[in-house]
């Protein structure tokens, strides 16, 4: 990893950023490689780190990547134009909720609001090459999935496990896509179509 994008996540480590685990984005990044992935649609830019790591993997990928939260956003416009890659990498500011996009993608990386997995997988598939793929990220929610419920003091954050597990369920009994699940980083989908 080349100092500048070291600095960029150690910064984003630091200031409570949610960026994707190093075990997890390298999956992603052999996932790229080896399926020779071109256009990406990723659901929750963050600071652009993902991103920019996505768009480091080849001279010819294209990332359209969606932000919600404004100060997010404007930080990740600014790391993409410090990497140079403001050609290829195309932040949105949108709630993806509220957002129609007409292209259409090889991946789909989900990685945004836990709690709306299903409505982002439902609502951009139809983005979907026809051999493309969709990722989703945090299916473990940092252990959290695996817990019995009682042990989770929050409750927001056994909100967000009810969901997550809804999620898990409906990839599982999905009849229009199969999906693998991987135990890497905090735990990660490979959904494509049957």
């Amino acid at each position: 990893m080349n100092d500048k994008l070291l600095k960029l996540k150690n910064n984003s480590l630091d200031d409570d950023i949610p960026i994707m685990q190093d075990e997890g984005l390298n999956f992603l990044i052999e996932l790229i490689k080896n399926k020779k992935i071109k256009k990406i649609l990723e659901i929750g830019t963050a600071v652009g780190y993902s991103a920019i790591k996505m768009a480091t993997v080849s001279s010819d990928i294209q990332i359209t990547t969606i932000e919600r939260d404004k100060a997010r956003y404007d930080c990740a416009r600014k790391n993409i134009k410090d990497f140079n890659l403001n050609s290829r990498i195309n932040p949105i500011f949108a709630d993806a909720t509220e957002l129609t996009i007409d292209d259409k993608y090889d991946l789909i990386f989900i990685d945004a609001a836990k709690g709306k997995n299903t409505l982002f997988f439902e609502k951009f598939k139809n983005n979907l090459n026809p051999d493309g793929y969709i990722v989703t990220d945090n299916l473990k929610f940092h252990g959290c999935v695996e817990k019995p419920l009682e042990e989770i003091e929050s409750r927001n954050v056994r909100g967000l496990v009810r969901k997550i597990r809804n999620y898990i369920e409906f990839l599982k009994n999905n009849k229009e896509f199969e999906t693998e699940f991987f135990d890497v980083g905090d735990g990660i989908s490979v959904s494509r179509r049957k």
